[in-house]
């Protein structure tokens, strides 16, 4: 029977409180709805929908699933129950398997199932499963990191079914006791059987090499391994008295080549060195990590001071790129000379540099402009006048939706760990920042999920009020693995970017997590905000001013006050106590901003909280009384005439007033507009003039950035469920489609769904929607793992139906490779032309 129709009846005898758990623990399942259980059984069994589901199990729960996929066989029906997985999981008992069992079919990843043939009766009730058909697809080859059987590598590996009928042949004749063999087939059953038991394996490696077992024991996780020329000739009759463990393993069949380069270790083998289990390491309880402690004192003062750093470079950083934008490559990013400037500016090593380049960026502080290629400060940035603990906020939302790791920045576009600090000098080699490189969509999941690790960590430590656990990356990746054990390759290539970033946002201090990030960890941003404003320290609004020309920050100075001591004064050092010098260079910046020497005294005035040394008074003046004697303004055009009172008259004028006419000498004005556009509003006064120009005029069309009302990033966690009214809905249609359809006791009147018909074992692929698809796929699957002929009735060119029996290959890309007996030739069938398809066999039966 087809394990999605099977699937399909338990789903619909199931109670409403149950759907309703499946629906919140998998939401893809009902996104879109789905019309019928036929159609939620076939979203269910799908590939992608069933890869989702295992990345939220735990290890025990993947532990027992792949048990139970290495012990059924979905093909034939052979199903398992706990108490034969009992057999294969030492230190778990049949009743942790069977709520195991429970949870998995809650999850629609498993369904129950006859007993396999044969099986005698027990005088308890026992529970036979079935795993998801697509489930063989989506833990891989090697499920529970044991290799594939003997039998199905003599189907796939061409080159060891030709040579595995001699490899028996001639153990055989060295005296193994191993069955004879004359097919390939039969070969591998021999193998296999020799193999079978731990003792007979340590019988097979009593007269092993020295290194044998230290070799063997490399495969103790993962069934395949590297091996230099794995393909060369090794025999039983041929070998030396010192032949190497590889050649001795590879006579014996104990390593099966892939290829030039690479082995697998056989299944039967695997578990056998394992002592006839699958699992070796099972427990429901997760690990308890050792770990450190350090005072909440230096954890909340740790914190606090990163968040002031980070929010005072963020401010500086915004001022320089307000001052000079930071412009891109033509690949996209911004180049390692544009980020040893604006690195040099903020008094910070690189790496950091870029860092808080993607913090800005990723929260909208700072935007490509797309007319400059260069990134640019937004107009009316709502960040700069928010309190300190609203601009905090505002970047750790940010930073949790978005889909852009920063601590990337600096490695290797490969993906391999390097120092941070460095940047590579050939192109391409690292990842700039603000490029495509950095770029991760399953980062706010695994930020979120890092979070609230530390969080349960921290609050299983239950340490005293005064301390608080140091939590490190291993101690946050062993819970990960545990917690979710398909998802710990992505935990481990992000978990110390991420927790470097949280560092650096103070939501962990000292190693440890602050009361701000639990706060965020719990998703209580208000409770986080109410922690920081009672324990930040306001911005300051005045410094302390020297005789030797410089100004003291005493703390974090308030950006407007920040901005403008920049624009007068060069900052030096690091840290919150930033000293900021005086020059003549830094004085005439500000005056070219369009400062005076009176309103650059009363500022600093306004602000010190000394008053202002005479050295500085008189740099200031001396710097004044010496400015402007050249001046430089912009001209777009020049008006010139030989009569001195046209010119006068024409300055005067209220309607020329739009090209902000300048007289700089008798007979000569300038103009802010270009020529053409300055003579046609003189032709408009009645004037006529004529155009000197030494090229065309361009126009230019630039288009601007305009400001949304708010661009305050507001984070929502990532869905965990559906919403309640998104599920009622749901059970609606379902329970509704159930019971109108519904027929008599001899049910009559029932709708089926697409490709759900008689005889059971047909399936169209003609109807809509998604269960057709699944079905039609489970068909050519299975019927190609059987080597199984099939009956597909095909639509040809001309629209004429024409019913073929075949035996399928491989499928894949809507396409189906298919052998036909009756003209002994290949071909390839678009799925879409195959109206329905059934497996002959079942058919003749």
């Amino acid at each position: 029977m087809s394990l999605i129709r099977a699937l399909s009846k338990e789903l619909e005898a199931r109670s409403d409180e149950s759907l309703r758990a499946l629906f919140a623990a998998r939401p893809d399942l009902i996104s879109p709805a789905v019309p019928d259980f036929s159609a939620l059984a076939a979203r269910a069994s799908a590939r992608v929908s069933v890869q989702r589901a295992l990345e939220r199990l735990n290890k025990p729960q993947m532990q027992v699933l792949e048990t139970l996929h290495l012990c059924t066989n979905t093909d034939t029906a052979h199903s398992a129950c706990a108490a034969g997985l009992r057999k294969f999981i030492p230190g778990a008992s049949v009743a942790a398997i069977e709520r195991i069992l429970g949870s998995l079919q809650d999850l629609a990843l498993v369904h129950r199932a006859e007993p396999p043939h044969g099986t005698a009766p027990t005088g308890h009730r026992q529970h036979f499963y079935l795993p998801v058909g697509t489930l063989r697809d989506v833990v891989g080859i090697y499920p529970a990191g044991l290799g594939r059987s003997y039998t199905e590598l003599v189907r796939l590996q061409p080159a060891f079914a030709q040579r595995v009928v001699q490899l028996v042949a001639e153990l055989h004749r060295s005296g193994v006791a191993i069955h004879e063999a004359t097919t390939p087939m039969e070969a591998a059953l021999a193998l296999q059987h020799w193999t079978s038991s731990p003792e007979a394996l340590q019988a097979i490696l009593a007269g092993a090499p020295e290194r044998t077992t230290a070799l063997l024991a490399r495969f103790g996780n993962w069934a395949m391994g590297a091996v230099p020329q794995a393909q060369r000739k090794a025999s039983v009759a041929t070998e030396a008295a010192d032949v190497g463990p590889v050649d001795w393993l590879l006579a014996r069949g104990l390593l099966v080549p892939l290829d030039a380069a690479h082995v697998e270790l056989p299944h039967s083998v695997g578990v056998s060195l394992r002592g006839g289990a699958i699992i070796e390491d099972f427990t429901l309880t997760p690990p308890v990590p050792e770990l450190g402690h350090t005072t909440a004192a230096l954890r909340r003062n740790a914190a606090l001071g990163a968040i002031a750093e980070t929010l005072r470079l963020v401010g500086e950083l915004l001022y320089a790129v307000r001052e000079q934008p930071l412009a891109t490559l033509r690949t996209g990013g911004v180049g390692v000379r544009e980020m040893r400037r604006l690195s040099e500016g903020l008094r910070i090593e690189q790496h950091r540099t870029g860092v808080m380049v993607e913090l800005c960026a990723l929260s909208g502080l700072i935007r490509l402009d797309v007319d400059s290629s260069a990134w640019v400060q937004p107009p009316d940035l709502e960040w700069l006048v928010l309190p300190r603990q609203e601009q905090w906020l505002w970047l750790v939302n940010a930073w949790l939706a978005s889909e852009r790791v920063p601590s990337m920045v600096g490695q290797p576009v490969n993906g391999q760990q390097s120092t941070p600090a460095v940047h590579r000098g050939a192109a391409g080699t690292t990842i700039n920042a603000l490029s495509a490189e950095a770029q991760r969509p399953d980062a706010p999941v695994v930020r979120k999920r890092i979070l609230e690790i530390l969080n349960h960590l921290t609050n299983e430590a239950a340490a005293p009020e005064a301390h608080a656990p140091v939590l490190d990356a291993a101690a946050v990746l062993q819970r990960a693995e545990w917690e979710q054990p398909r998802m710990a390759r992505r935990f481990s290539s992000l978990i110390r970017g991420v927790l470097a970033e949280a560092d650096m946002l103070g939501l962990t201090g000292s190693g440890a997590l602050s009361q701000l990030g639990s706060a965020i960890a719990e998703d209580k941003p208000d409770e986080a905000l109410g922690i920081l404003g009672e324990h930040l320290p306001a911005a300051l609004n005045h410094v302390l001013l020297q005789a030797d020309l410089t100004a003291i920050a005493p703390g974090y100075l308030s950006p407007e006050l920040s901005e403008k001591l920049l624009l007068m004064a060069d900052a030096e050092g690091q840290g919150p106590a930033t000293i900021y010098r005086f020059s003549t260079a830094s004085v005439r910046r500000a005056l070219e901003a369009g400062q005076d020497a009176s309103s650059l005294l009363a500022f600093l005035r306004e602000h010190s909280a000394t008053a202002v040394p005479q050295p500085l008074e008189y740099l200031v003046e001396d710097t004044a009384s010496r400015h402007g004697r050249l001046r430089v303004g912009i001209a777009a055009s020049f008006v010139q005439s030989d009569d001195e009172t046209a010119v006068l008259e024409l300055a005067a004028e209220s309607k020329a007033s739009g090209l902000g006419l300048v007289r700089i000498a008798p007979t000569v004005l300038i103009s802010t507009a270009p020529p053409r556009e300055t003579a046609q509003v003189l032709r408009g006064l009645g004037l006529s003039p004529s155009v000197e120009e030494s090229e065309p005029s361009l126009i230019r069309l630039r288009r601007s950035m305009p400001a949304p009302a708010s661009a305050r990033p507001v984070y929502t966690a990532p869905r965990t469920a559906p919403a309640d009214a998104e599920m009622d809905s749901q059970l609606a249609v379902l329970r509704h489609l159930k019971t109108s359809h519904s027929g008599g006791p001899d049910g009559h009147g029932a709708v089926r769904a697409p490709g759900v018909g008689a005889p059971p074992s047909s399936v169209s692929l003609s109807g809509s929607g998604e269960t057709a698809t699944q079905l039609g796929l489970e068909t050519l699957q299975r019927a190609i793992r059987l080597k199984q002929t099939v009956c597909m009735n095909v639509v040809d060119g001309g629209g004429n139906a024409n019913l073929e029996t075949v035996v399928p290959l491989s499928v894949s890309g809507g396409r189906v490779r298919v052998f036909d007996p009756a003209r002994e030739t290949e071909r390839v069938v678009s799925i879409h032309r195959i109206i329905d398809i059934e497996a002959a066999e079942e058919l003749r039966q």
